[in-house]
């Protein structure tokens, strides 16, 4: 943004904007490898002054020396470089933070509110919102509807779409749409609206109906997938529509999210949880498929080497949580949360059944307290993100792929044989339920040979997944990190089909450019960070 874009989006606006090169430089990172500059930094404090913002970015789009982008950010945990842009950086947490309505079943909340500080509100009226991502005390609202986030609890309830409700959006002509499942008379209506809606379903729609079979047809075949636009989901029984699914998972590309309803589930504080202890990954595989059909709550896995790591690393992490003598090749946490105590009873019982003939050994426990400890084993892998471990950092690079559960041995077997190629230290966890991993290789930034082997192990890493019918991002997105391998998961002609989407809702380019679309691996080369730290996760807000 010039100085004199930035004067006049002050007076309009009630937030803040800033140039200072402190703000610009703290929100030059996310939780990615990435480094990008923006231009300003704004504070919204209402829809409106969103669309101020916006407007302003249009009517600069044609006027290449006065161009600017919009890039909506909530607290920068992405590891895929989302968060990340050149043009003006739209910080959602500073003030549009707050819960708007809370009823029996469904809350309405701003973009930057925290999904740790609406969960605890929501468990003290017994509810909770099932989607929440391991970055819970510091990842938004916002962020998780931009993801189409997961989480450990995703087995059983689906992704942030499954509990949309409805949204507003700020679309690229600055007007303001309120997004939900509509009959088919209602999308008929709004087809024949003669405004930037009406442009947008129309597009949308007749994209949808002249390439069902292609879209139908492209789909990985996981259980989860954050990669790309959710085309396959916008449709749905009886001619209905709903656009929300469009722009979840859209990273803000095509629009500005500045409000989301969610629907809400009952919570279930007391839980059941065993945990299994495999000296095999074909067994622990086989114990998976078979556990499944009980859909368990959650169904989480670490690895041998996170395991090694924490051993030699964080011993007391471990201490009287896994056998004595070898480490386990993988430990598998099943939990259930059913309602009703006697159905949690009944399915722990029929999971260690089928533990007793794969696993080495199990435990299952009601205990908060042991279970507290036990679920230590899989969210110890923080220790790994957190731990400095010299100049190396676990580095967010290879940390969502998904495959097909029974291809889960097989696959791991080949990033095993990937990593010790390149002689690097990797920790490895993720969801079982669904074999979606999260890896991180340590490394050395600082390092020209460790910036160019990035790019190796992600294109021989990718290329597997994608070879095992899997998908480059299970719930963590495209960000830039991932964009290149887009056209190769999907292939030319639905990749296409995706530059058309963003055509129609974002026909000048000003939202989120160079996300999902249009990236190439060399343009990432030269905005790699020499040093990786997570300080992104410190506030750094007006004070105002």
């Amino acid at each position: 943004m010039k100085q004199a874009q930035i004067k006049e989006l002050r007076s309009q606006i009630h937030g803040e904007v800033t140039d200072s090169k402190e703000a610009r430089e703290y929100f030059s990172t996310d939780g990615s490898i990435f480094k990008i500059m923006p231009s300003a930094v704004v504070y919204p404090k209402s829809t409106t002054d969103v669309q101020h913002t916006v407007a302003l970015a249009a009517k600069s789009a044609d006027k290449p020396s006065k161009r600017f982008n919009i890039v909506a950010r909530g607290k920068g945990t992405d590891q895929g470089g989302a968060a990340l842009g050149d043009g003006a950086m739209v910080v959602f947490p500073a003030h549009m933070n707050k819960l708007l309505r809370l009823t029996k079943d469904t809350v309405t909340v701003q973009p930057g509110m925290l999904f740790g500080t609406l969960q605890k509100i929501l468990h003290s009226h017994g509810r909770f919102l099932p989607p929440y991502p391991s970055s819970i005390d510091y990842a938004t609202m916002g962020g998780a509807v931009a993801n189409n986030t997961c989480g450990e609890m995703t087995y059983k309830y689906g992704s942030t779409a499954d509990w949309v409700e409805s949204m507003k959006v700020v679309l690229d002509d600055a007007s303001v749409i309120e997004t939900k499942r509509l009959s088919r008379r209602e999308l008929n209506r709004k087809k024949g609206q003669m405004t930037r809606e009406g442009d947008i379903y129309r597009g949308i729609d007749g994209l949808l109906h002249d390439n069902a079979a292609l879209i139908a047809s492209s789909q990985p075949r996981t259980s989860k997938n954050s990669a790309g636009y959710r085309l396959s989901h916008i449709k749905g029984k009886g001619g209905s529509f709903d656009l929300s699914q469009l722009f979840i998972g859209a990273q803000g590309t095509l629009g500005t999210v500045t409000q989301i309803t969610f629907r809400t589930a009952p919570y279930q504080a007391h839980t059941t949880l065993t945990v299994g202890y495999f000296d095999n990954l074909d067994k622990a595989s086989e114990a998976v498929l078979k556990i499944q059909k009980h859909k368990p709550a959650a169904m989480e896995v670490v690895d041998y080497y996170l395991l090694k790591f924490l051993k030699e690393h964080q011993p007391e992490t471990l201490e009287g949580l896994v056998p004595e003598g070898d480490l386990p090749k993988a430990v598998i946490l099943i939990e259930y949360d059913n309602q009703s105590h006697l159905r949690q009873n009944i399915l722990s019982r029929r999971t260690e059944k089928i533990l007793s003939k794969l696993a080495t050994s199990h435990v299952t426990t009601t205990n908060p307290r042991t279970e507290h400890r036990l679920w230590a084993i899989r969210h110890s892998a923080a220790a790994v993100i957190w731990m400095n471990n010299g100049p190396k950092k676990a580095l967010p690079i290879i940390e969502d792929s998904c495959v097909p559960v029974e291809k889960m041995p097989e696959f791991l077997d080949g990033v095993y044989k990937i990593l010790n190629k390149h002689k690097l230290e990797i920790a490895v966890w993720g969801h079982a339920g669904d074999a979606n991993f999260h890896m991180q290789p340590f490394m050395d930034l600082s390092k020209s040979k460790d910036r160019k082997k990035v790019f190796q192990v992600m294109d021989e890493f990718y290329t597997l997944a994608i070879k095992m019918g899997g998908t480059t991002a299970g719930e963590h997105n495209d960000g830039l990190l991932r964009a290149p391998y887009l056209e190769k998961l999907y292939g030319r002609d639905m990749y296409d089909l995706f530059k058309e989407v963003k055509k129609i809702c974002d026909p000048k380019g000003i939202f989120n450019p160079r996300i999902k679309l249009d990236v190439k691996k060399k343009d990432l080369e030269s905005i790699v960070r020499h040093e990786y730290s997570m300080k992104h996760l410190y506030d750094h807000m007006p004070t105002t």
